[in-house]
């Protein structure tokens, strides 16, 4: 019988997105493919954390900035383009959390965790977001401590 070629399946991520320094934890569980691009991850966490995209944002994975290359200059880091790479390339196994950084100023910094991954086999479409708790603090507060100052004395 002659062999069948199998499409390429990107695997599923299941991440683990909790803001850092919030009390009790504010956190999002999502599930993503692997192919998706840094940028568009950027985005997704975006619309599940309630943000909404007026800053800059980063990555950091394994030593390694991605982001998008800031147009003024401001923030010299050494960014690797988040457009150009997916998460499967960034965050490869053995790879099990990496840093995503929302707002320089306020640095509303997020530890996301790779729970699992798994091949997709389901007809849910993706990305998903099954699981979370807690609203995210609004933006242009100040920061995490100041929010709790602030909102949560």
């Amino acid at each position: 019988m002659p062999s069948r070629k199998v499409p390429f399946q990107a695997p599923i991520y299941q991440l683990k997105i909790t803001l850092e320094g919030s009390e009790p934890p504010i956190w999002r569980r999502v599930l993503v493919p692997g192919n998706v691009s840094l940028r568009r991850l950027h985005n997704i966490i975006q619309v599940v954390m309630n943000w909404e995209t007026h800053h800059l944002h980063g990555f950091g994975i394994n030593g390694i900035n991605y982001g998008e290359p800031d147009p003024d200059g401001m923030h010299q880091m050494d960014w690797r383009d988040d457009k150009k790479f997916t998460l499967n390339q960034a965050a490869a196994p053995p790879i099990k959390n990496f840093r995503y950084i929302y707002d320089f100023g306020d640095s509303w910094n997020h530890q996301i965790e790779i729970e699992r991954t798994f091949l997709h086999e389901d007809p849910r479409p993706y990305p998903l977001c099954p699981a979370g708790a807690r609203a995210c603090p609004p933006e242009d507060v100040g920061g995490i401590h100041q929010y709790q100052e602030e909102f949560h004395p």
